[in-house]
């Protein structure tokens, strides 16, 4: 009934697109996702633009499809996840490297 690694695979590779397209769709539709709205945080393009372009949001966003990789994926998602928490934490504009990959993009307060 249930194929266990074909079970884990799927539901990793729907889990991963679904995460992509939902942050790349708002930031770059509204410059925010519902949560982040909630939280009156938005996310900016390099130079102050008011969204990031599909680009840049994608290139943001990219380490939500590691959970697409079976097996290694959730690990490689977690460590993506910290060190993007660490590079926030040491910069002075509170960047990640996710940001800084993305060209400069920036998640802002109000």
């Amino acid at each position: 009934m249930f194929d266990w690694p074909t079970d884990i695979a799927f539901t990793g590779l729907l889990s991963g697109l679904l995460m992509f397209t939902y942050f790349v769709a708002f930031e770059v539709s509204l410059g925010w996702t519902p949560g982040k709205k909630m939280l009156g945080l938005s996310v900016h393009g390099p130079a102050d633009a008011i969204k990031p372009t599909a680009k840049q949001s994608a290139t943001r966003n990219a380490f939500t499809l590691l959970s697409i990789l079976p097996w290694i994926g959730g690990v490689l998602a977690v460590t993506a996840i910290i060190v993007i928490a660490a590079t926030i934490q040491g910069s002075p504009t509170k960047q990640g490297k996710h940001d800084q990959l993305a060209g400069g993009t920036q998640v802002i307060k109000g």
